[in-house]
């Protein structure tokens, strides 16, 4: 029978790097400063379009799925990667 082969199984598959504790907080508090920001104001950009019928043209609908798409990713990654930089490692396990 096969075995199941684990990252841990294969040397040097992630290398690590000593990064200093400052470094991952620093990134971690521009990560939440951008992912509010992000989270914000493209929240604004979508109220803004569906409360006014004049910015319902056809080219403005490319900016307000942009706008969408960009607050999806605000909404679900900035949390993700800010406790992982408060942590210093991925914290979701191996499947997450």
């Amino acid at each position: 029978t096969p075995q199941k082969m684990a990252v841990q199984d294969v040397p040097g598959a992630f290398p690590t790097v000593d990064v200093p504790d400052h470094a991952h907080y620093t990134i971690g508090v521009v990560i939440l400063i951008v992912g509010i920001t992000g989270t914000l104001g493209n929240f604004l950009v979508i109220y803004a379009f569906c409360r006014s019928r004049s910015l319902r043209t056809p080219a403005n609908l490319f900016i307000i799925n942009l706008a969408i798409s960009d607050f999806l990713m605000s909404i679900t990654q900035s949390p993700v990667f800010f406790t992982n930089s408060l942590h210093k490692r991925w914290i979701f396990g191996e499947k997450g």
